[in-house]
C-alpha cells in the first residue's frame, strides 16, 4: 500500500470535516464524491443549494452545504472579520463583500469558528489566495514564526528518504527565508513528515556545500538556520549544511560527511529558497514521476491545504486526507 493509500485509510478512520469552497470547479465536485463515498473525511461544501444535485455520493450525512447569503452564523463571521481586519482600514462593507464573494475567507472563517477542522483550496485560486485567507483568519504558530509550503513526494522506486517517501519544504511561500525563518520552515515541516509518515524525521538543508565545501554568504545563512532549529527544537535529528547527493545517497555520505547521523539517511529536504525549492519539486514529479501532493501550508494553529491549479480531482482527495490526518 502507497503513503497516499495509507494516508486515506487513516483519515477515514477518524474523519474530520474539512471545508471545500471551489464548489464551482467540477474537479471539486468530482473530489467529494469520492471522499463522501470512502467516508474520507466530512465535508462542508461552499456553495448554492443546487450543489446537492451534482453529488451522487449515497452518504450524505457526512455533508454539509453552506450558502453564506443564508447561513446562520454569517452576520457574526462579518462582524468578526471587520474586527481582525479594521486595523489595517477595513471597513464593514469591505467585510461583508468579502465574506458573500471570497467563499475561501468564508472557509477559512469556518475552520476559525471550529465549525470545521481544516480547508482544501487552490484548484481555481493562486497560492496567495489561500495564504491571504489564512494570514486574516488563522492564528499563526507563535514558535514557527513562518507560513510555509511543503510538498509530499512519493517516488516510485527510489531507495531514498522512506522507501521514496519525502518531504520538500519550503516550495510555495517564502521567496528568500532568512535564518530564523528557515529554522521554522525546518521544524514545521519534521513535524508534518512525522504526522504523516510516522517515522522519525532526518532533516536535511540543503546548499551547493556540504559541511564546509564551500563558502559564501548564502552557506552561511543554512549554517545559521541549522543552529536556530536545534535552539527551537533541540530533540529534531537535523543537520547539514548539505549538497542533495550528500543527503540521500548512503555512499556519497560515508565520503563527503561520514560523521553526520542526517547524511545520506535524509526523508525531509529544506531548501534555502523558494527558487531551488519549487525547481527541485517539479522536476522530481516530472522526471520521476513522482506523486507530489501540496503545498501543504504549515505555520497555522490549524491545518490548511494549498492546490496546483492544474491538480486532478484525485489530488483534491489526497489533500482533504492529509488535512484530515493533520487536524
Amino acid at each position: 500500500m502507497s503513503l497516499l493509500e495509507t494516508i486515506r485509510q487513516k483519515a477515514a478512520n477518524n474523519p474530520k470535516r474539512i471545508v471545500l469552497p471551489e464548489s464551482n470547479d467540477q474537479r471539486t465536485i468530482d473530489a467529494a464524491n469520492y471522499i463522501l463515498e470512502h467516508k474520507i473525511a466530512k465535508l462542508i461544501i461552499i456553495g448554492k443549494d443546487d450543489i446537492s444535485k451534482k453529488i451522487t455520493a449515497k452518504n450524505l450525512k457526512d455533508l454539509e452545504i453552506v450558502d453564506p447569503e443564508t447561513y446562520k452564523d454569517t452576520e457574526r463571521f462579518i462582524s468578526t472579520y471587520y474586527e481582525l481586519r479594521k486595523a489595517k482600514g477595513m471597513t464593514p462593507e469591505e467585510s461583508r463583500q468579502i465574506m458573500m464573494t471570497d467563499w475561501v475567507s468564508f472557509g477559512a472563517m469556518l475552520v476559525r469558528d471550529g465549525k470545521a477542522d481544516g480547508f482544501v483550496s487552490g484548484a481555481c485560486h493562486t497560492t496567495a489566495d489561500i495564504i491571504r485567507a489564512g494570514l486574516r483568519c488563522l492564528s499563526i504558530d507563535k514558535s514557527i514564526g513562518v507560513v510555509s509550503g511543503s510538498f509530499v513526494m512519493e517516488v516510485p522506486g527510489s531507495p531514498y528518504g522512506e522507501n521514496g517517501v519525502l518531504l520538500f519544504a519550503d516550495c510555495g511561500v517564502n521567496p528568500d527565508p532568512n535564518p530564523r525563518q528557515l529554522a521554522g520552515i525546518a521544524v514545521s515541516a519534521a513535524a508534518l513528515f512525522e504526522k504523516l509518515v510516522g517515522k522519525q524525521a532526518k532533516v536535511a538543508m540543503l546548499s551547493y556545500s556540504s559541511k564546509g565545501s564551500a563558502e559564501g554568504p548564502m552557506v552561511d545563512k543554512v549554517r545559521q538556520a541549522l543552529a536556530k532549529a536545534k535552539e527551537i527544537a533541540p530533540n529534531l535529528m537535523i543537520d547539514g549544511e548539505f549538497q542533495p547527493d550528500s543527503a540521500l545517497v548512503p555512499e556519497v555520505a560515508k565520503i563527503k560527511c561520514p560523521a553526520s547521523e542526517v547524511a545520506g539517511k535524509a526523508n525531509v529536504l529544506i531548501f534555502p529558497d523558494l527558487n531551488s525549492g519549487n525547481i527541485c519539486y517539479k522536476l522530481t514529479q516530472r522526471l520521476a514521476n513522482a506523486r507530489a501532493v501540496g503545498p501543504l501550508l504549515m505555520g497555522f494553529q490549524k491545518p490548511c491545504s494549498d492546490l496546483s491549479r492544474g491538480c486532478s480531482w484525485e489530488d483534491i482527495v489526497d489533500a482533504v486526507a492529509i488535512t484530515s490526518v493533520r487536524a
